[in-house]
């Protein structure tokens, strides 16, 4: 922790958060980070608390408590939270400040707007945490979808995070923003960040790409051709392919209509043919449109 500057106020500094990448910051994590039986005692939703520092806990809300009741009005309330106040930062002087947020469930780009999120801070007390708050801070960020926090005496917050996993970049109205399976917008997320991420386009893509994006990504010689889906009037799809084909699902059934690709491919490996256009709307028939090209000698013709 920096020496304050001489005539200024000190400026909180962020804990650490517990996300080592290499072997040499694992080893000193390991040296640092709580005992493991700490951490598995907070995965399991508590965790335990000498009887002594209890009784010594207990005693000081017992104080605060007693003395709001002997005063009225705002007063008491303002008197409480400064006894609170008071009876944390005497914790805080015996050691139950906050050194480390350990972060758990998390990918390495989301603990950082996770631990940013909390607002916490170096040698804050750890007492006087309102977890509840903590929480719900954690849970408004994009990248959770729900959240865990529990407080480790003497000097450690645990987070525990089910992540939203990044399904797809959602291009529309000129912007590009990484969604999830529900269509939700994970607003920390960088989409330039995501290239290998399926591209899905136009009003409507955020929340039907969940639907159809498994059926894809079920098929490698289709998922790998890909270069983006596009929503049709917010009631079908088009598949891009990266040759400038065009592949257009129908409305309903696309299951079917891709399956019917598959044996097409299987069969005539239409998907290296370069066809401008193929058209599986209709159930019964596949119509195809090959590329306009012109051949030495022969002359230019229409595509149906």
């Amino acid at each position: 922790m920096p020496a304050s500057v001489r005539g200024g106020p000190r400026k909180p500094t962020r804990p650490r958060a517990e996300a080592p990448a290499s072997p040499k910051a694992r080893s000193a994590a390991r040296n640092a980070a709580p005992p493991a039986g700490k951490l598995q005692a907070a995965r399991n939703g508590g965790v335990g608390v000498s009887p002594g520092l209890a009784l010594t806990v207990a005693g000081g809300a017992l104080i605060v408590a007693v003395v709001a009741t002997l005063v009225t009005g705002h007063r008491a309330e303002r008197l409480g939270q400064a006894m609170a106040r008071g009876v944390d930062g005497e914790f805080a002087d015996l050691g139950f400040k906050l050194k480390t947020v350990h972060i758990e469930g998390a990918s390495p780009m989301a603990k950082a707007d996770i631990l940013n999120a909390t607002a916490l801070y170096q040698d804050q007390p750890t007492l006087g945490l309102d977890l509840a708050d903590l929480r719900a801070r954690v849970e408004g960020v994009g990248w959770v979808k729900s959240a865990k926090v529990v407080r480790l005496l003497p000097d450690t917050v645990f987070i525990s995070v089910e992540e939203r996993p990044a399904l797809a970049v959602w291009q529309h109205s000129g912007a590009m923003r990484v969604i999830d399976g529900e269509g939700r917008i994970i607003r920390e997320a960088d989409a330039a960040r995501f290239p290998q991420l399926p591209l899905v386009v136009g009003q409507g893509a955020d929340q039907a790409a969940g639907a159809i994006l498994p059926a894809v990504n079920a098929r490698p010689r289709l998922r790998d051709r890909l270069e983006a889906l596009v929503r049709v009037d917010d009631r079908r799809w088009d598949l891009r392919l990266k040759d400038g084909s065009l592949i257009q699902l129908p409305a309903i059934d696309e299951e079917s209509a891709l399956i019917q690709l598959d044996q097409l491919d299987q069969r005539q490996r239409i998907l290296d043919l370069g066809f401008a256009r193929i058209d599986l709307r209709d159930p019964e028939m596949v119509a195809v449109r090959p590329r306009d090209a012109v051949l030495p000698g022969q002359p230019v013709a229409g595509g149906a």
